[in-house]
């Protein structure tokens, strides 16, 4: 609306009042004539109306101009680079001066702020990355079986893994309040410690420790030091924020493995030595002469003949006991009966009892037993457990050969009325090379059987072999093995 429309409206309301005034009595005026007030309205009414439409005129422009105001700032913040296209909201050019560099100013004041928050946010997402980097590292360190401690340059705790917090008896709560020396439960692993500590060697040390602990234990560790200063970024150190990593290795597994290994090394020597001795022997004896007459020489032959026989059956045991353990045997699983595996193991074995006058007993499932199995690796297993009862069972006893059919699978089991094993016997009698001591007269052996049906059974046809016994009274060998129906076709590969 225009000024002049503004006033015609303000004299169109005005002329109602003018006449109301002219209609009064001029008694009412006692001192001033009609004439005179009509001079003074003529005189206060244009100047009212001026001012009103001066107010009204102005009071509009502000708003405009704040409006406008408005949208400069809304586009300084949008769109810095374009003063032009806020020029042309039409500002007053005494104020388009000012307003420019201010306009700039919010701009860039503007970018600031948006380009501070975007490095906010980086910074936000980096530092839960970092977060949740941290955590899965401490999760996996704890989960590691060997203790591990870490501490800063003054030697204080700064972490401790769920092994060493149960080695040093740390409540999980306090680990960070420990001093590295208040954690020692003995006083030479502490003296250890602190003299590998003060070398501060940047490739790292490896010491051995052995000692007694508070309750009496003997320990021994291989004790790891590594010392490190954690990096920034770049390449520079981050401050004094050197840290030492301990890591605690019990040896004892590694030291058993050790005596088993060597005691397998003896005995595979001792095994090996004993027919090469005799074969060797009595070759002697015959390149010297001293078989003058066929019969001595057919003796001789027969006994090279039965060493040389022993010897490779334990060579050929030796492989198949290295071929099972490193997954390397070809096995050819097919479904079979159980029970005709079991007789043909029988009629191997029946020679061998009948020359020592044991009764073989046969207690065989009227039921098909199906099994998923290598004939010739089940057919040994069998053949060994029976051999192995024979040899232990005296003149005149009896080995029972049992099948049946269970809910967890088919079981079939191997009972002697022999010597008998004691409690600690039963829980070595499937190592290698183990023989009882006192029942090594009884008959020859390698102290393999044993271990290789073990092996057959638990590891290539996922069954499971175990032994009762009782001393002077038999034992009693329980083979379980799942049944063909049950098992998958990926299991026969």
């Amino acid at each position: 609306m225009s000024a002049i429309e503004g006033a015609s409206r303000l004299l169109h309301h005005a002329l109602p009042v003018r006449d109301a005034i002219e209609a009064l009595p001029v008694a009412q005026f006692p001192n001033l004539g009609m004439g005179w007030l009509i001079v003074l309205m003529s005189a206060i009414l244009p100047t009212a109306i001026v001012a009103a439409v001066m107010y009204t005129y102005m009071r509009r422009r502000d708003q405009r101009f704040l409006t406008q105001l408005e949208d400069l700032a809304q586009t300084a913040l949008t769109s810095a680079d374009h003063w032009e296209s806020a020029a042309g909201l039409t500002i007053p050019k005494p104020f388009a001066a000012v307003l420019e560099p201010l306009f700039h100013r919010v701009s860039a004041t503007a970018e600031q702020i948006a380009a501070s928050e975007q490095l906010q946010t980086a910074s936000e997402i980096k530092n839960r990355r970092l977060i949740a980097e941290v955590a899965r590292l401490k999760a996996v360190i704890d989960w590691l079986p060997d203790p591990i401690l870490i501490c800063d340059a003054a030697e204080n705790l700064s972490f401790a893994n769920s092994a060493a917090r149960t080695l040093f008896a740390m409540d999980s709560d306090t680990v960070e309040t420990h001093a590295l020396g208040t954690l020692m439960r003995a006083q030479s692993l502490w003296e250890l410690l602190s003299t590998m500590l003060r070398r501060q060697s940047t490739s790292g040390q490896c010491a051995t420790w052995e000692g007694e602990w508070p309750d009496g234990t003997r320990r021994r560790y291989q004790i790891h030091v590594y010392h490190a200063t954690p990096q920034s970024e770049g390449t520079a150190p981050v401050g004094d924020k050197s840290i030492t990593v301990i890591v605690f290795r019990d040896t004892a597994a590694l030291d058993d493995l050790r005596r088993r290994h060597a005691e397998f090394v003896s005995s595979v020597s001792h095994e090996m030595k004993t027919p090469l001795a005799a074969i060797r022997a009595y070759v002697e004896l015959l390149v010297d002469g001293d078989a003058s007459d066929e019969q001595t020489r057919d003796e001789f032959l027969a006994i090279i003949d039965s060493q040389t026989t022993r010897l490779q059956r334990l060579i050929e045991n030796l492989l198949n006991l290295a071929r099972i353990e490193a997954g390397i045997i070809k096995v050819n699983k097919e479904p079979r009966s159980l029970n005709e595996l079991l007789q043909e193991a029988a009629s191997v074995v029946e020679p061998q009892a009948t020359m020592k006058r044991i009764e073989l007993r046969q207690e065989l499932s009227p039921l098909y037993l199906p099994v998923l199995a290598d004939k010739d690796l089940l057919l040994q297993a069998a053949i060994n457990l029976l051999s192995n009862a024979v040899k232990y069972t005296p003149e005149g006893g009896t080995v029972t050969l049992r099948s049946r059919l269970a809910d967890e699978g088919v079981i079939f089991e191997v009972a002697d009325t022999g010597v008998g094993l004691s409690p600690e016997d039963c829980e070595r009698i499937f190592e290698r090379f183990y023989r009882v001591e006192k029942n090594k007269e009884m008959a020859p052996g390698t102290g393999l059987g044993l271990p290789l049906a073990k092996h057959i059974v638990e590891d290539v046809h996922r069954g499971k072999l175990s032994v009762t016994s009782r001393l002077g009274e038999g034992s009693t060998f329980r083979v379980l093995l799942p049944r063909a129906s049950q098992q998958t076709v990926g299991a026969a590969s």
